[in-house]
């Protein structure tokens, strides 16, 4: 996997911790710097540590899927995405946000927008992807998105959050078919 591949992946993965930020920011009267590095810290801090664990998980079993193991990525990245798109379409749009960034809020809110990188973790085991490496763009890429959201969300409302669910589930579907096709011989 490349630089370009490990990036879009950080992308698709941030965009639900990005569009949180958003209607985090829309709650907030004035944002200050504090808000936006706490989102981004809590946000990219779990967005990094997360395929750490997933990776472990898949490294321990890798041995016994590695015939299949670009099925289980493509499958998994599939799933992610459809789900990521499905959430955004029946979002409730009356769901009401809560403007308190302290830990006990912006920890669930991290664990839930992380579970997907959990997963891409387990897929980045099985294609022997340098995880610290991964999870260090991941991660970055996450606070900055994440900080970036909740300025975006206090200034210009809720237009780009609904949109960036969609963004990320089709970029982690279009990874997952290259990943398939690239392993099955079809692509370079």
């Amino acid at each position: 996997m490349g630089a370009t591949e490990l990036i879009l992946i950080a992308i698709g993965l941030a965009m639900d911790a990005f569009a949180v930020s958003v209607g985090k920011g829309l709650t907030v009267d004035k944002v200050t710097p504090r808000h936006a590095i706490s989102a981004g810290v809590w946000f990219g801090g779990f967005q990094a540590l997360m395929p750490i664990v997933g990776y472990m998980l898949g490294h321990s079993f890798q041995h016994v899927v590695s015939s299949i193991d670009h099925w289980i990525a493509f499958a998994l990245l599939l799933l992610i995405g459809l789900n990521m798109i499905r959430e955004t379409i029946w979002a409730d749009d009356k769901e009401s946000h809560d403007s308190d960034f302290g830990p006990r809020k912006m920890f669930v809110m991290a664990v839930a927008t992380s579970i997907d990188a959990l997963t891409i973790g387990i897929t980045l085991a099985f294609l022997n992807v340098n995880i610290w490496l991964a999870a260090a763009v991941i991660g970055l890429i996450t606070f900055a998105l994440s900080a970036m959201g909740v300025i975006l969300g206090s200034r210009f409302g809720a237009k780009f959050g609904s949109k960036a669910g969609i963004l990320g589930g089709v970029v982690l579907i279009a990874l997952g078919v290259k990943i398939l096709l690239e392993h099955l011989g079809v692509i370079a």
